[in-house]
Protein backbone atom coordinates (compact mmCIF):
# COMPACT_ATOMS: atom_id res chain seq x y z
CA UNK A 1 0.00 0.00 0.00
CA UNK A 2 1.34 3.25 -0.83
CA UNK A 3 1.32 6.00 2.35
CA UNK A 4 -2.29 7.25 1.25
CA UNK A 5 -5.42 6.77 4.23
CA UNK A 6 -8.14 4.38 3.42
CA UNK A 7 -11.40 6.64 2.09
CA UNK A 8 -13.63 8.01 4.69
CA UNK A 9 -16.71 6.20 6.09
CA UNK A 10 -20.31 7.78 5.83
CA UNK A 11 -23.09 6.13 7.99
CA UNK A 12 -25.60 8.58 7.18
CA UNK A 13 -26.29 8.56 3.52
CA UNK A 14 -29.32 5.98 2.86
CA UNK A 15 -30.06 3.78 0.00
CA UNK A 16 -33.94 5.43 0.17
CA UNK A 17 -32.27 9.19 0.17
CA UNK A 18 -30.35 7.49 -2.75
CA UNK A 19 -33.54 6.31 -4.33
CA UNK A 20 -35.33 9.30 -4.12
CA UNK A 21 -32.76 12.16 -5.00
CA UNK A 22 -29.24 11.33 -5.27
CA UNK A 23 -27.72 14.47 -7.23
CA UNK A 24 -27.25 16.84 -4.12
CA UNK A 25 -25.47 14.22 -2.57
CA UNK A 26 -23.37 13.29 -5.54
CA UNK A 27 -22.31 17.09 -5.88
CA UNK A 28 -21.51 17.23 -2.36
CA UNK A 29 -19.54 13.84 -2.24
CA UNK A 30 -17.75 15.35 -5.89
CA UNK A 31 -16.91 18.52 -3.76
CA UNK A 32 -15.83 17.09 -0.58
CA UNK A 33 -15.36 13.58 -0.31
CA UNK A 34 -15.10 11.95 -4.39
CA UNK A 35 -13.90 8.80 -2.72
CA UNK A 36 -16.28 7.72 0.08
CA UNK A 37 -16.88 3.99 1.86
CA UNK A 38 -20.93 4.34 2.09
CA UNK A 39 -21.85 1.80 4.96
CA UNK A 40 -25.38 1.58 3.97
CA UNK A 41 -24.55 0.44 0.11
CA UNK A 42 -21.16 -1.84 1.31
CA UNK A 43 -18.98 -0.40 -1.45
CA UNK A 44 -16.89 2.51 -1.90
CA UNK A 45 -18.23 5.51 -3.79
CA UNK A 46 -16.30 6.98 -7.06
CA UNK A 47 -18.15 10.50 -8.11
CA UNK A 48 -15.40 12.22 -10.28
CA UNK A 49 -15.16 11.13 -13.86
CA UNK A 50 -11.79 11.22 -13.98
CA UNK A 51 -12.04 7.90 -11.58
CA UNK A 52 -14.86 6.22 -12.90
CA UNK A 53 -13.19 6.29 -16.01
CA UNK A 54 -9.88 5.63 -14.58
CA UNK A 55 -11.58 1.84 -13.20
CA UNK A 56 -14.08 1.18 -16.31
CA UNK A 57 -10.72 1.31 -18.37
CA UNK A 58 -8.52 -0.96 -16.29
CA UNK A 59 -10.47 -4.36 -16.26
CA UNK A 60 -7.58 -6.47 -14.92
CA UNK A 61 -6.99 -4.28 -11.97
CA UNK A 62 -11.28 -3.81 -11.28
CA UNK A 63 -12.90 -7.24 -11.97
CA UNK A 64 -16.59 -6.79 -12.43
CA UNK A 65 -17.06 -10.58 -10.86
CA UNK A 66 -18.39 -8.78 -7.72
CA UNK A 67 -19.31 -11.80 -5.02
CA UNK A 68 -21.49 -9.71 -3.31
CA UNK A 69 -23.62 -8.06 -6.11
CA UNK A 70 -27.15 -9.18 -5.95
CA UNK A 71 -27.21 -9.85 -9.40
CA UNK A 72 -26.51 -13.61 -9.18
CA UNK A 73 -28.81 -14.20 -6.93
CA UNK A 74 -31.96 -12.61 -9.15
CA UNK A 75 -30.76 -13.91 -12.37
CA UNK A 76 -29.72 -17.41 -10.90
CA UNK A 77 -27.17 -17.03 -13.05
CA UNK A 78 -23.71 -15.69 -13.42
CA UNK A 79 -24.33 -13.02 -16.24
CA UNK A 80 -21.41 -11.75 -18.76
CA UNK A 81 -21.93 -8.48 -16.79
CA UNK A 82 -19.76 -10.05 -13.46
CA UNK A 83 -17.23 -11.56 -15.53
CA UNK A 84 -13.72 -10.79 -17.43
CA UNK A 85 -11.52 -11.57 -20.01
CA UNK A 86 -12.14 -14.30 -22.44
CA UNK A 87 -15.25 -15.49 -20.41
CA UNK A 88 -17.24 -11.92 -20.97
CA UNK A 89 -15.86 -12.14 -24.76
CA UNK A 90 -16.88 -15.00 -25.85
CA UNK A 91 -20.29 -14.25 -24.38
CA UNK A 92 -20.46 -11.39 -25.53
CA UNK A 93 -19.47 -12.06 -29.10
CA UNK A 94 -22.12 -14.61 -29.45
CA UNK A 95 -24.79 -12.02 -29.08
CA UNK A 96 -23.30 -9.29 -30.97
CA UNK A 97 -24.09 -10.08 -34.54
CA UNK A 98 -27.63 -9.03 -33.52
CA UNK A 99 -26.66 -5.22 -32.17
CA UNK A 100 -23.75 -5.06 -34.97
CA UNK A 101 -24.81 -1.35 -37.16
CA UNK A 102 -25.17 -3.71 -40.47
CA UNK A 103 -27.75 -5.56 -38.97
CA UNK A 104 -29.69 -2.78 -36.92
CA UNK A 105 -29.68 -0.77 -40.25
CA UNK A 106 -31.48 -4.30 -42.36
CA UNK A 107 -33.51 -5.79 -39.47
CA UNK A 108 -34.05 -3.36 -37.11
CA UNK A 109 -34.25 -0.04 -37.85
CA UNK A 110 -36.67 -1.01 -40.82
CA UNK A 111 -38.60 -2.70 -37.80
CA UNK A 112 -38.74 0.03 -35.63
CA UNK A 113 -40.24 2.53 -37.55
CA UNK A 114 -42.84 0.37 -38.60
CA UNK A 115 -43.64 -0.10 -34.66
CA UNK A 116 -43.05 3.26 -33.58
CA UNK A 117 -45.77 4.62 -36.11
CA UNK A 118 -48.10 1.84 -34.94
CA UNK A 119 -47.78 2.76 -31.00
CA UNK A 120 -47.73 6.46 -31.94
CA UNK A 121 -51.18 5.60 -34.01
CA UNK A 122 -52.93 4.46 -30.19
CA UNK A 123 -52.18 7.45 -28.81
CA UNK A 124 -55.20 9.68 -28.51
CA UNK A 125 -54.96 13.57 -29.65
CA UNK A 126 -56.36 16.51 -27.38
CA UNK A 127 -55.96 14.01 -24.58
CA UNK A 128 -53.82 14.11 -21.56
CA UNK A 129 -51.67 10.67 -21.79
CA UNK A 130 -49.02 9.27 -19.66
CA UNK A 131 -46.12 8.16 -21.78
CA UNK A 132 -44.52 5.98 -19.46
CA UNK A 133 -46.55 3.03 -19.67
CA UNK A 134 -48.95 4.15 -23.30
CA UNK A 135 -45.59 4.35 -25.43
CA UNK A 136 -42.38 4.54 -24.00
CA UNK A 137 -42.45 1.45 -21.78
CA UNK A 138 -44.21 -0.81 -24.33
CA UNK A 139 -42.23 -0.32 -27.43
CA UNK A 140 -38.73 -0.61 -25.82
CA UNK A 141 -40.20 -3.68 -24.45
CA UNK A 142 -41.38 -5.30 -28.03
CA UNK A 143 -38.25 -4.32 -30.28
CA UNK A 144 -36.00 -5.64 -26.90
CA UNK A 145 -38.34 -9.17 -27.49
CA UNK A 146 -38.33 -8.92 -31.43
CA UNK A 147 -34.12 -8.38 -31.12
CA UNK A 148 -33.45 -10.84 -28.75
CA UNK A 149 -35.31 -13.65 -30.51
CA UNK A 150 -38.46 -14.07 -28.08
CA UNK A 151 -41.26 -12.47 -30.00
CA UNK A 152 -44.08 -14.56 -28.10
CA UNK A 153 -43.23 -12.30 -25.03
CA UNK A 154 -45.58 -10.06 -24.13
CA UNK A 155 -45.13 -5.98 -23.53
CA UNK A 156 -46.56 -6.93 -20.06
CA UNK A 157 -44.57 -9.27 -19.72
CA UNK A 158 -40.77 -8.22 -20.68
CA UNK A 159 -41.69 -5.03 -18.97
CA UNK A 160 -42.61 -7.17 -15.50
CA UNK A 161 -39.65 -9.57 -16.16
CA UNK A 162 -37.56 -6.79 -16.47
CA UNK A 163 -38.56 -4.53 -13.49
CA UNK A 164 -38.47 -7.62 -11.41
CA UNK A 165 -34.96 -8.10 -12.76
CA UNK A 166 -33.50 -4.90 -12.00
CA UNK A 167 -35.16 -5.11 -8.03
CA UNK A 168 -33.68 -7.94 -7.48
CA UNK A 169 -30.34 -6.99 -9.03
CA UNK A 170 -30.53 -3.63 -7.26
CA UNK A 171 -31.52 -5.43 -3.85
CA UNK A 172 -28.09 -4.58 -2.01
CA UNK A 173 -30.37 -4.73 1.52
CA UNK A 174 -30.56 -8.52 0.32
CA UNK A 175 -34.56 -7.94 1.55
CA UNK A 176 -36.46 -11.77 1.11
CA UNK A 177 -39.17 -10.50 -1.38
CA UNK A 178 -37.61 -9.41 -4.62
CA UNK A 179 -35.46 -12.50 -4.57
CA UNK A 180 -38.75 -14.37 -4.23
CA UNK A 181 -40.32 -12.20 -7.17
CA UNK A 182 -37.16 -12.78 -9.35
CA UNK A 183 -37.42 -16.84 -8.90
CA UNK A 184 -41.06 -16.93 -10.41
CA UNK A 185 -39.44 -14.59 -13.20
CA UNK A 186 -37.07 -16.78 -13.97
CA UNK A 187 -39.01 -19.54 -14.55
CA UNK A 188 -41.65 -17.79 -16.91
CA UNK A 189 -38.27 -16.50 -19.13
CA UNK A 190 -37.01 -19.89 -19.00
CA UNK A 191 -40.20 -21.38 -20.57
CA UNK A 192 -40.13 -18.41 -22.83
CA UNK A 193 -36.57 -18.80 -23.75
CA UNK A 194 -36.40 -22.43 -24.26
CA UNK A 195 -39.25 -22.59 -26.70
CA UNK A 196 -37.90 -20.33 -28.82
CA UNK A 197 -34.16 -22.02 -28.82
CA UNK A 198 -36.03 -24.59 -30.94
CA UNK A 199 -38.14 -22.08 -33.06
CA UNK A 200 -34.68 -19.99 -34.32
CA UNK A 201 -33.02 -23.55 -35.13
CA UNK A 202 -35.37 -24.58 -36.98
CA UNK A 203 -36.00 -21.28 -38.63
CA UNK A 204 -32.88 -18.86 -38.14
CA UNK A 205 -33.42 -15.67 -38.34
CA UNK A 206 -31.55 -12.43 -37.36
CA UNK A 207 -32.29 -12.32 -33.21
CA UNK A 208 -29.60 -12.67 -30.68
CA UNK A 209 -31.17 -15.73 -29.18
CA UNK A 210 -30.18 -17.19 -33.54
CA UNK A 211 -27.13 -15.88 -33.91
CA UNK A 212 -26.12 -17.87 -30.23
CA UNK A 213 -28.03 -21.03 -31.14
CA UNK A 214 -26.92 -21.74 -34.40
CA UNK A 215 -22.98 -20.41 -33.99
CA UNK A 216 -20.55 -22.89 -35.34
CA UNK A 217 -19.14 -23.16 -31.39
CA UNK A 218 -22.30 -21.74 -29.81
CA UNK A 219 -21.44 -21.10 -25.81
CA UNK A 220 -23.75 -23.37 -23.50
CA UNK A 221 -26.70 -23.30 -23.13
CA UNK A 222 -27.21 -21.84 -19.47
CA UNK A 223 -25.39 -18.98 -20.88
CA UNK A 224 -27.14 -18.24 -24.03
CA UNK A 225 -30.15 -17.80 -21.11
CA UNK A 226 -28.10 -15.31 -19.43
CA UNK A 227 -27.76 -13.49 -21.91
CA UNK A 228 -31.11 -12.88 -23.00
CA UNK A 229 -31.87 -11.93 -19.77
CA UNK A 230 -29.23 -9.76 -19.20
CA UNK A 231 -30.75 -8.00 -22.04
CA UNK A 232 -33.72 -7.81 -20.85
CA UNK A 233 -32.71 -6.73 -17.47
CA UNK A 234 -30.93 -3.71 -18.94
CA UNK A 235 -32.60 -3.79 -22.54
CA UNK A 236 -36.18 -1.93 -21.56
CA UNK A 237 -35.74 0.72 -18.69
CA UNK A 238 -32.35 2.47 -20.66
CA UNK A 239 -34.40 3.11 -24.08
CA UNK A 240 -37.49 3.72 -22.07
CA UNK A 241 -36.23 5.77 -19.29
CA UNK A 242 -33.94 7.80 -21.87
CA UNK A 243 -36.86 8.87 -24.12
CA UNK A 244 -39.01 10.01 -21.23
CA UNK A 245 -36.26 11.84 -19.61
CA UNK A 246 -35.46 13.48 -23.22
CA UNK A 247 -39.19 14.24 -23.55
CA UNK A 248 -38.83 15.85 -19.83
CA UNK A 249 -35.48 17.87 -20.91
CA UNK A 250 -37.44 19.30 -23.97
CA UNK A 251 -40.61 20.35 -23.13
CA UNK A 252 -39.17 22.18 -20.23
CA UNK A 253 -36.65 24.02 -22.37
CA UNK A 254 -38.86 25.23 -25.76
CA UNK A 255 -35.90 27.32 -26.61
CA UNK A 256 -34.16 24.23 -27.09
CA UNK A 257 -36.73 22.28 -28.43
CA UNK A 258 -37.34 24.57 -31.35
CA UNK A 259 -33.49 24.55 -31.95
CA UNK A 260 -33.36 20.71 -32.22
CA UNK A 261 -36.02 20.87 -34.62
CA UNK A 262 -34.85 23.44 -36.78
CA UNK A 263 -31.35 21.58 -37.09
CA UNK A 264 -32.59 18.24 -36.62
CA UNK A 265 -30.12 17.52 -33.07
CA UNK A 266 -32.03 14.69 -32.35
CA UNK A 267 -29.09 12.79 -31.88
CA UNK A 268 -27.41 15.90 -29.70
CA UNK A 269 -31.03 15.84 -27.48
CA UNK A 270 -30.54 11.77 -26.99
CA UNK A 271 -26.64 11.84 -26.07
CA UNK A 272 -27.83 14.81 -23.56
CA UNK A 273 -31.01 13.49 -21.84
CA UNK A 274 -28.36 9.84 -21.38
CA UNK A 275 -25.82 12.40 -20.00
CA UNK A 276 -28.26 14.59 -17.50
CA UNK A 277 -29.93 11.64 -16.33
CA UNK A 278 -27.98 8.03 -16.80
CA UNK A 279 -30.14 5.37 -16.94
CA UNK A 280 -27.79 2.90 -15.48
CA UNK A 281 -26.61 5.37 -12.66
CA UNK A 282 -23.75 3.08 -10.86
CA UNK A 283 -21.92 -0.12 -11.44
CA UNK A 284 -19.62 -2.30 -8.98
CA UNK A 285 -16.45 -3.63 -9.36
CA UNK A 286 -13.80 -5.48 -7.37
CA UNK A 287 -10.76 -4.39 -6.61
CA UNK A 288 -7.34 -7.15 -7.39
CA UNK A 289 -5.07 -5.36 -6.05
CA UNK A 290 -4.01 -3.03 -3.82
CA UNK A 291 -4.64 0.64 -5.19
CA UNK A 292 -4.96 4.47 -4.96
CA UNK A 293 -8.15 6.46 -6.21
CA UNK A 294 -8.10 9.87 -5.49
CA UNK A 295 -5.33 10.02 -3.09
CA UNK A 296 -7.05 7.54 -0.65
CA UNK A 297 -5.69 3.49 -0.25
CA UNK A 298 -8.29 1.39 -1.90
CA UNK A 299 -7.30 -2.55 -0.49
CA UNK A 300 -7.52 -5.20 -2.37
CA UNK A 301 -10.86 -7.20 -2.06
CA UNK A 302 -12.66 -4.07 -1.74
CA UNK A 303 -15.55 -3.17 -3.81
CA UNK A 304 -15.58 0.03 -5.54
CA UNK A 305 -19.04 1.78 -7.36
CA UNK A 306 -18.29 3.76 -10.03
CA UNK A 307 -21.25 6.66 -10.09
CA UNK A 308 -21.64 6.88 -13.94
CA UNK A 309 -24.61 9.64 -12.59
CA UNK A 310 -22.28 11.90 -10.94
CA UNK A 311 -19.72 11.63 -13.72
CA UNK A 312 -22.39 12.71 -15.88
CA UNK A 313 -22.35 15.67 -13.95
CA UNK A 314 -18.55 16.61 -13.03
CA UNK A 315 -17.41 20.29 -12.69
CA UNK A 316 -14.42 19.42 -14.14
CA UNK A 317 -15.95 18.00 -17.56
CA UNK A 318 -19.39 19.44 -17.56
CA UNK A 319 -20.29 22.94 -17.65
CA UNK A 320 -23.45 23.65 -16.28
CA UNK A 321 -23.74 19.88 -15.70
CA UNK A 322 -26.84 20.11 -13.48
CA UNK A 323 -29.30 21.33 -16.12
CA UNK A 324 -30.49 19.71 -19.40
CA UNK A 325 -29.23 21.34 -22.79
CA UNK A 326 -29.52 19.72 -25.89
CA UNK A 327 -27.55 21.94 -27.16
CA UNK A 328 -24.22 21.63 -25.21
CA UNK A 329 -23.01 19.91 -28.46
CA UNK A 330 -20.19 16.83 -28.52
CA UNK A 331 -19.44 15.20 -25.43
CA UNK A 332 -17.42 12.13 -23.16
CA UNK A 333 -20.23 11.17 -20.81
CA UNK A 334 -20.38 7.73 -19.06
CA UNK A 335 -23.79 6.37 -19.38
CA UNK A 336 -22.81 3.62 -21.91
CA UNK A 337 -19.54 2.84 -19.59
CA UNK A 338 -16.34 2.31 -20.88
CA UNK A 339 -13.66 -0.30 -21.73
CA UNK A 340 -14.80 -4.31 -22.49
CA UNK A 341 -18.31 -3.41 -20.65
CA UNK A 342 -19.31 -0.14 -22.99
CA UNK A 343 -23.09 -0.98 -23.18
CA UNK A 344 -23.58 -3.73 -26.22
CA UNK A 345 -26.83 -1.83 -27.00
CA UNK A 346 -25.99 1.78 -27.18
CA UNK A 347 -26.02 1.24 -30.94
CA UNK A 348 -29.36 -0.11 -31.05
CA UNK A 349 -31.07 2.93 -28.64
CA UNK A 350 -29.38 6.23 -30.36
CA UNK A 351 -30.72 4.42 -33.92
CA UNK A 352 -34.29 3.96 -32.67
CA UNK A 353 -34.60 6.04 -29.67
CA UNK A 354 -32.31 9.06 -31.11
CA UNK A 355 -33.12 8.92 -34.75
CA UNK A 356 -36.97 7.40 -34.96
CA UNK A 357 -38.16 8.12 -32.35
CA UNK A 358 -37.71 11.62 -30.80
CA UNK A 359 -38.44 13.25 -34.90
CA UNK A 360 -41.66 10.92 -35.11
CA UNK A 361 -43.03 12.21 -31.59
CA UNK A 362 -42.36 15.44 -31.59
CA UNK A 363 -43.60 15.56 -35.89
CA UNK A 364 -46.72 13.60 -35.12
CA UNK A 365 -47.73 15.54 -31.46
CA UNK A 366 -45.64 19.33 -32.55
CA UNK A 367 -48.04 20.89 -29.50
CA UNK A 368 -47.29 18.55 -27.13
CA UNK A 369 -46.99 19.81 -23.52
CA UNK A 370 -46.27 18.50 -19.94
CA UNK A 371 -49.32 18.88 -17.93
CA UNK A 372 -47.34 19.53 -14.57
CA UNK A 373 -43.68 19.03 -14.61
CA UNK A 374 -43.37 19.09 -10.83
CA UNK A 375 -45.88 15.89 -10.93
CA UNK A 376 -42.77 13.89 -12.44
CA UNK A 377 -41.75 11.26 -10.32
CA UNK A 378 -38.40 10.34 -10.77
CA UNK A 379 -37.12 6.96 -8.61
CA UNK A 380 -33.59 4.95 -8.78
CA UNK A 381 -30.44 4.38 -7.59
CA UNK A 382 -28.66 1.89 -9.14
CA UNK A 383 -30.86 2.58 -12.33
CA UNK A 384 -33.09 5.76 -12.70
CA UNK A 385 -35.63 7.40 -14.65
CA UNK A 386 -39.25 9.13 -14.68
CA UNK A 387 -42.34 6.81 -13.15
CA UNK A 388 -44.35 8.76 -15.33
CA UNK A 389 -45.02 11.13 -18.31
CA UNK A 390 -48.25 12.97 -18.44
CA UNK A 391 -48.60 15.17 -21.37
CA UNK A 392 -51.68 16.15 -23.67
CA UNK A 393 -51.42 15.63 -27.14
CA UNK A 394 -52.30 18.11 -29.53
Amino acid sequence: MTAAVLAPVDETITIAELTRDPYPIYRRLRREAPVLQVKSVGRTFLTKAADTKFVKDNAALFSSDDPNTPMKRAFLAHTLMRKDDSEHRAERMAMMPALMPKTIEAAWAPLYTKLADEYLDRLPRGEIVDLFPALAGPIAARVLAEVMGIPDASDADMQRWSQILIDGAGNFGWTPGPFEASDQANAEMDRCIFANMARVRATPDSSALSFMVNARNPIPESQIVANVKIAIGGGINEPRDALLTIIFGLLTNPDQLEAVRAGNKWTDAFEEGVRWVAPIQASSRLVMEDVEIGGCAIPKGDTVMTIQASANRDEDVFEDGENFNALRGPMHHQSFGSGPHHCAGAHLARRTVGAIMLPMLFERFPNMRLVDPASVRWHGFGFRGPLNMPVMLQ
